[in-house]
């Protein structure tokens, strides 16, 4: 059976989102990033102390985005992964634009903003990550101006890690409505029974 390793809270979200979209069976170990990824049994499956981590098989994987391309081509090509090639290179696109231009910005915020205690939190760093974001959900909102998904009509492993990732702006109170494209996709996205099945993990604290 497929294993996932991490707290919902984690970028494990975006992981479990996917086994959920895909009805994949799997058993969830709500391992959080203090305490449990630094134990000594974890560290043999991700020697990075960080989760999330899959192990299907013989493959241990760490890294939610690899996660979730390996997930997808193996377990849904043809369906939440395109099977056209040039349609996966989209996928890829977006995967990577996402952790390159945003997911940085949205967890410094996150962190300064409400996972640090109070005095090692520094605004100045909220301000300044703040700034950068603009242009990138400008691009993102031209994108999404047609009013469906980014590949088109389909919900897809493109919308699906462009919107785990962008999941970090509600718990980092980052304003997405002067980007009204963002806010109408990103709200159809997570309105999706599997994204709501992982929502209700993350409620519970597992």
């Amino acid at each position: 059976m497929i294993e996932i390793y991490g707290v919902a809270r984690s970028r494990a979200f975006r992981c479990l989102w996917v086994l959920e979209e895909l009805g994949l069976a799997y058993r969830h170990h709500a391992i959080d990033w203090t305490t449990g990824a630094k134990q000594p049994e974890y560290l043999k499956l991700n020697p990075n102390a960080r989760v999330p981590c899959l192990r299907d098989g013989e493959l241990v994987l760490f890294e939610s985005l690899a996660i979730n391309l390996y997930l997808g081509r193996r377990y849904g090509l043809g369906t939440l992964m395109p099977a056209d090639l040039l349609q996966e290179a989209r996928v890829l696109q977006w995967t990577l634009w996402a952790t390159n231009e945003i997911e940085h910005h949205l967890s410094t915020i996150n962190m300064h903003r409400t996972n640090l205690p109070e005095a090692e939190r520094d605004p100045a760093l909220v301000v300044a990550a703040e700034a950068k974001l603009p242009v990138p959900l400008r691009v993102l909102d031209a994108e999404l101006a047609h009013g469906g998904y980014l590949l088109g009509a389909d919900f897809s492993l493109a919308d699906l890690n462009v919107a785990g990732v962008l999941s970090t702006a509600i718990v980092a109170r980052f304003d997405l409505s002067p980007y009204p494209n963002v806010s109408a996709w990103f709200g159809r996205c997570l309105q999706r029974a599997a994204a709501q099945r992982v929502v209700e993990i993350f409620r519970s604290g597992k």
